[in-house]
């Protein structure tokens, strides 16, 4: 009973957090509202930055790839933090994500390193593209040593094309699309994955 309680305490926070990062699409700041948003996301907060830019992308369409163009920049540079946090301060602040920040666990971290050590481009893309969750990466990536020219290049291509995705298709059919990509977006986004990833393997097999 308690464990129940707990979890409709931790939904009920989630989605007071989630209220309260939509309604910076009705203020004057919600470029830079979705700026910290995409940065802040990229390391320890839990609502994705897909809310604001969507609801910007609704309020203005002609605008929605400088919004995409927004949500990029503070992803990317939000992820350099994480990487940081990762490669000079997890030994101090691991205790505190574990604990308080939704998506960290030892056990997925473990699952992290593991996958790294094989893929670590196509890791970060695909936690970059899709609902994965991109802190754990971006911290991860730093903690296991990533290559930091290839975990920029991973999250600068695949936050943007996730980004300007969304973007595109506001502003290329209008409000009429936001009720598909709330629905399908994120199950759309791991089909794009697994068939790129598959296009790449069948090419190293007839290669």
């Amino acid at each position: 009973m308690d464990g129940m309680t707990g979890r409709a305490r931790e939904a009920g926070a989630i989605r007071r957090l989630y209220d309260w990062v939509l309604h910076w699409a009705a203020t004057p700041y919600g470029v830079p509202a979705l700026f910290l948003l995409a940065f802040a996301e990229s390391s320890v907060f839990p609502i994705p930055p897909d809310v604001l830019l969507l609801a910007l992308c609704l309020a203005v369409p002609l605008r929605s790839f400088y919004f995409a163009l927004i949500a990029s920049l503070g992803s990317v540079l939000g992820g350099i933090v994480g990487y940081g946090i990762g490669r000079g301060l997890w030994e101090a602040l691991s205790g505190f994500f574990f604990r308080y920040v939704p998506g960290f666990t030892e056990g997925i971290f473990l699952q992290v390193q593991q996958l790294f050590s094989s893929y670590d481009f196509w890791v970060v893309f695909t936690a970059g593209f899709t609902p994965l969750p991109y802190k754990v990466i971006t911290i991860g990536a730093g903690v296991f040593n990533i290559n930091f020219p290839v975990f920029i290049g991973a999250s600068l291509v695949s936050r943007s094309l996730r980004f300007f995705l969304v973007a595109w298709l506001i502003h290329r059919f209008g409000p009429a699309m936001r009720n598909f990509i709330e629905k399908y977006f994120n199950l759309l986004s791991i089909l794009f994955i697994v068939l790129l990833i598959g296009g790449f393997v069948i090419i190293k097999f007839i290669l």
